[in-house]
């Protein structure tokens, strides 16, 4: 099955809530992930709360076109119960 993220909500600070194409939900938190050229202009928050669910990629995204594969959001996410 490939996933595909279907829902996505900043919750607080670097921490986004999920839900995916399986039905699976829950929280991922970013912040350790914002380095390099692409990642590191997400460490303003103001920029960061900005993405939205690409319908193409279906994943999360953010203006200056970072991404985050959908399969390690879902390997790093704390589900929840």
């Amino acid at each position: 099955m490939f996933l595909h993220v279907r829902e996505a909500k900043y919750l607080r600070n670097y921490v986004i809530w999920l839900r995916f194409n399986d039905g699976a939900e829950g929280e991922i938190n970013l912040e350790g992930e914002l380095e390099g050229e692409m990642f590191s202009p997400l460490r303003d928050l103001a920029q960061f709360k900005r993405f939205s669910v690409d319908p193409e990629i279906e994943t999360i995204m953010w203006e200056n076109g970072a991404d985050f594969a959908p399969e390690f959001l879902y390997e790093n996410m704390t589900v929840m119960a």
